[in-house]
């Protein structure tokens, strides 16, 4: 009897996740999974990252780490979470004249937690339909103490690759993650196993050199750290691997062969969640010269709703005055030379360095 009763409440416990999982999919997203809330291998390597520096500045990643290594004291209860997916990946111009700047492929449209978010809340909305109960949950988009790609891995979306990035076999890896935890007790998915095998495309690709071994990142020398969360100067030993980026950093997903256009395959849009996404013109190929001219109020103007405003206009502006540093065209000089000569330290700084580069690159 015992053994039947077990049964019964694992096939109910399964039926309850592919309804949860369904909400999900019709509400938009483009993959759903489920993993218990536990202690992990990989949760539990957090606090030696931490532990090591990798973290930088970001500081509020060393807050609440006891959360993040076991997710199941997030809140009173907590056993399960919905682990959704939505790609974000977006082609790039064919052709790059330059000078223009690069950003990174998620940056230039609506902000993803604008988008992920409501949607997210609408399925937490929903569980207690579902479950017959009453539910709590929490949703987070990279909007607390959550190891998202720990959760995403172990809810079948995936496999953690070599860049630290979750990789999906059909959809790659340009696709943001959201978590929604709750006290309902669901069948957690089965792992993806890791197929990277020997591949060292996105290792050997890095600029930087941010990855000290494979499936470990140093933030502090990844340029999606140094363009985004740094606050002070661009290390200048970094700088000339920034090249044109100037707002974070799509290397090592792009070199990765499962990123690659003949294999990764891009659902549908049915919810539109996805046009939300798509940068908006002036993002596309952004020009140094126009960046170099921004005034706080434009740069407002022109990233109002985006995920752009994580870098602050000053830190916008550092970062194109890197790039216009590594660009090698000399037309950029008189704008350098507005801030090497305006009253910004930090931004005076950096356009010294990029006219220190451009003397020292001839003219052609």
């Amino acid at each position: 009897m015992g053994g039947h009763t077990s049964a019964m409440e694992s096939s109910e416990r399964a039926a309850l996740a592919r309804r949860v999982k369904a909400a999900a999919l019709a509400l938009g997203f483009d993959r759903a999974g489920v993993a218990r809330l536990a202690v992990t291998r990989e949760s539990a390597f957090f606090g030696k990252w931490i532990g090591r520096g990798h973290h930088g500045e970001m500081a509020y990643l060393a807050r609440n780490v006891a959360a993040r290594v076991d997710p199941s004291t997030l809140f009173a209860g907590a056993r399960s979470a919905l682990v959704v997916a939505l790609v974000y990946a977006h082609p790039e111009p064919d052709e790059r004249s330059r000078p223009q700047a690069r950003i990174a492929r998620y940056a230039g449209g609506d902000d993803y937690h604008d988008v992920m978010l409501g949607r997210l809340r609408a399925v937490g909305d929903a569980l207690e339909a579902l479950a017959g109960r009453a539910v709590r949950w929490r949703a987070y988009v990279d909007t607390g103490p959550v190891l998202e790609r720990v959760l995403a891995a172990h809810a079948g979306l995936g496999w953690i690759g070599k860049n630290s990035c979750v990789i999906d076999a059909e959809l790659g890896s340009y696709f943001f993650l959201g978590v929604l935890a709750s006290d309902l007790d669901l069948a957690p998915d089965e792992r993806e196993p890791d197929h990277c095998g020997t591949c060292r495309a996105c290792l050997d690709a890095c600029p930087t050199d941010a990855f000290p071994e494979p499936h470990v990142l140093d933030a502090t020398r990844c340029l999606s750290y140094t363009t985004i969360e740094l606050r002070g100067a661009i290390p200048e030993p970094l700088r000339a691997a920034q090249g044109d980026w100037v707002f974070g950093c799509d290397i090592c997903q792009d070199v990765c062969p499962w990123n690659s256009r003949s294999r990764r395959a891009i659902p549908p849009d049915a919810a539109g969640l996805r046009a939300r996404l798509a940068p908006r013109p002036e993002w596309v190929a952004p020009t140094l010269a126009w960046l170099l001219a921004l005034d706080e109020d434009a740069w407002r103007s022109a990233t109002r709703r985006s995920a752009l405003r994580r870098a602050k206009f000053r830190g916008l502006v550092r970062n194109a005055l890197i790039a216009a540093g590594n660009a090698g065209d000399r037309s950029l000089i008189p704008l350098i030379e507005r801030h090497a000569q305006g009253g910004d330290a930090l931004l005076a700084e950096h356009a010294r360095w990029a006219l220190a580069q451009l003397a020292a690159d001839p003219p052609e």
